[in-house]
């Protein structure tokens, strides 16, 4: 054997696997972010060209997602909703619920609308007015069902006519032409009532009563506005009520119960008073309740004798 044989060396490499692409992992957030961001940009995108009625119909999906979703139909090639499922009412399984405006609705809204910014003149026309001013405890503004309710309330100390009268105070007076051309700016009709308290007249309701005289109290504050501007035709209704509507919480024989309401009506209220009063809309009971007109008999009785 030679003593100077070299040893042989055997080095083994070992192969690590399963961390070949760590290094690239990174890519892959970075593309979900990338797709994440390009989507949001692009819903910010529609909706920024989006209408506002498409914008209303989109909310209304997202508060019922759900519902929406499982509605039927042929989505969005019978519907203006952009999102299959939407519309007024989508709980509905028949099919897509197409969204057509309503007129009526839209109607009441302006008509709403207007009668607010008319109550507001008034406010802004009594603050204006240091004569209005001092007689504001004298007016309440509303609006009601009906309309717009304004109502100018007696007091004790400063009545709004003559006692027992329906001769107008000059404040009153100052009240009723201030605000009559504000009620030109609007086509809405004017209802005007009377209201008295219940102190009774000596004849009782058999001669003048109180009925006259909350009726004469309204005709005159309707002479006051004719006279402060307000164009023909614009009363339609002109009624005294005598104590039957106290108002709330007051006593029968209280002041504040004597008032003039006037009442610019909504197209509804008007149209009540106009079926209430209108002949041809209102066919008395018995004519209702009539038979049918009934042909008469054709003569069934044998020829006489000699006739043909």
């Amino acid at each position: 054997m030679k003593h100077n044989a070299r040893p042989i060396i055997v080095v083994k490499r070992r192969k690590h696997k399963g961390h070949g692409g760590a290094h690239g992992s990174w890519k892959i957030a970075y593309a979900d972010f990338m797709t994440a961001m390009m989507a949001f940009f692009l819903v910010m995108w529609l909706i920024s060209i989006s209408s506002p009625k498409e914008l209303a119909q989109i909310a209304d999906y997202f508060r019922t997602p759900l519902s929406a979703a499982i509605t039927g139909g042929q989505r969005i090639a019978d519907s203006q909703s952009p999102i299959p499922g939407g519309g007024d009412d989508v709980t509905r399984q028949q099919g897509e619920v197409k969204r057509e405006p309503n007129i009526e609705t839209l109607r009441k809204r302006m008509e709403s609308s207007r009668l607010k910014r008319l109550g507001d003149k008034l406010d802004q026309l009594i603050d204006a007015d240091p004569r209005l001013r001092a007689l504001r405890p004298h007016l309440q503004i509303d609006l009601v069902q009906e309309g717009l309710r304004i109502q100018i309330i007696d007091s004790q100390n400063r009545p709004m006519f003559k006692n027992g009268s329906a001769e107008v105070e000059p404040y009153m007076r100052d009240i009723l032409r201030s605000i009559a051309p504000l009620l030109n700016d609007i086509p809405n009709k004017i209802s005007l009532s009377g209201h008295t308290d219940d102190l009774p007249y000596a004849m009782g309701e058999r001669g003048y009563s109180n009925w006259e005289l909350s009726a004469d109290r309204a005709n005159s504050s309707r002479r006051e506005l004719m006279s402060g501007g307000l164009l023909d035709g614009k009363v339609l209704r002109v009624v005294g009520m005598a104590s039957t509507m106290r108002l709330t919480n007051r006593g029968p024989g209280d002041a504040i119960n004597r008032r003039i309401s006037l009442l610019v009506l909504n197209k509804q209220a008007e149209e009540a008073i106009v079926h209430e009063n209108a002949e041809s809309d209102n066919q008395p009971i018995s004519l209702l309740q009539q038979p049918a007109a009934v042909e008469p008999a054709q003569n069934t009785l044998p020829p006489q004798p000699g006739t043909r």
